[in-house]
This record gives structure tokens, C-alpha cells and sequence, in this order.
């Protein structure tokens, strides 16, 4: 989730990595805008998804069948990697996450991953934005030594901004989870 998506009102899904946090968390709080708002250590499955206002119980459990359908799955984050201006840790693999989002954009097409803004759209946790090359380095020399982390992904988190911070509205479980 990026900084422009701090609007009362919207939301996103995404999948919570809290194994990762011990290793990220004061980088995340200094350099990633999304941890000082609220949002947990995370791999992005849709953003900007529904209006909060359009979060009723046919839309909750509409995003319940579709993510049941979906299997947990095994993550490992074991490197960094990079856009401009951003610093992540990489999931591996990263299918079940693209497999994630392609379900619910098929649900709801009017709200592609990142309102379109990207061809490919790449799962990542986000660690650091908008940093000098010497920072980025500094960082991602600090991670290497954090790294391997692994998880099971069970679930996928809604949460919904406030207009001051990230809230946690709803958990849906995947199947075999």
C-alpha cells in the first residue's frame, strides 16, 4: 500500500507477514509510510480495493467464497530486490500471491491492483521508499542478516483507512488453512 492511498474510506487486502516484522519493523517505522499509519509488515493482494461504504455483508461475503477458494500456501522471503525508489523483500513463491489477486480482480474488474498504474504487478513487502541509494544499501545490508523468514499464509486481512490510520476490519480464511 502506498502513501497516496491514505484517504478515509478506501481499502486494500492484503496478506500479513508477522514473522517478517522482527526483521523489519524500525526499518518499516522510519522509512515506509504505511507502517506509521497503521499497516502491518504485508504483501499487497489488492490496493485500492471497495469504498468502505461498499463494504456490506454481500460484499464480505462475496470476498469470503473467493478467497476460500484460494489454498494456503508456504512463503519465504530469503532476499531483497528493487523498484525505483523502493526497497522489499521478495516472496517466494510468488504464484500464490499473483493467484490471490488475479481472483479477486476477476470478481471485482473496476478495481485493478494499483488502479492500473502497473502492467506487471510484482508481490513484494515493502521495507523502504523514497531513499537515497546510500540508505537503501544501508538497509538492505541490515535485512540480509535477518534473512530467511518463513510463514504459513492462511489468510487475507481487509483493512480500511480512517482518515487517520490503517484499520483491520475483516480476516478471510483460504482453504486448507
Amino acid at each position: 500500500m502506498s502513501d497516496e492511498g491514505f484517504e478515509a474510506g478506501r481499502s486494500g487486502l492484503v496478506v500479513t507477514a508477522p514473522g517478517a516484522e522482527p526483521v523489519v519493523r524500525a526499518w518499516r517505522e522510519r522509512l515506509d509510510p504505511s507502517a506509521r499509519a497503521g499497516v502491518p509488515a504485508h504483501v499487497t493482494v489488492l490496493f485500492p480495493f471497495l469504498p468502505a461504504s461498499r463494504l456490506d455483508a454481500e460484499a464480505m461475503a462475496g470476498i469470503g467464497e473467493v478467497l476460500c477458494r484460494e489454498r494456503a500456501f508456504d512463503v519465504r522471503f530469503e532476499r531483497c530486490g528493487r523498484f525505483p525508489g523502493v526497497l522489499y523483500l521478495v516472496p517466494e513463491p510468488d504464484g500464490p500471491f499473483r493467484r490471490l489477486t488475479e481472483a479477486v480482480v476477476e470478481r471485482w474488474p473496476e478495481h485493478p491492483p494499483f488502479g492500473g498504474q502497473f502492467d506487471d504487478v510484482v508481490p513484494h513487502l515493502t521495507v523502504a521508499q523514497g531513499q537515497d541509494e546510500a540508505v537503501m544499501a544501508e538497509v538492505e545490508a541490515d535485512l540480509a542478516a535477518g534473512l530467511p523468514v518463513s510463514a504459513r499464509v492462511s489468510s487475507v486481512d481487509l483493512l480500511v483507512h480512517d482518515g487517520t490510520r490503517w484499520r483491520h476490519r475483516a480476516c478471510f480464511p483460504l482453504s486448507g488453512g
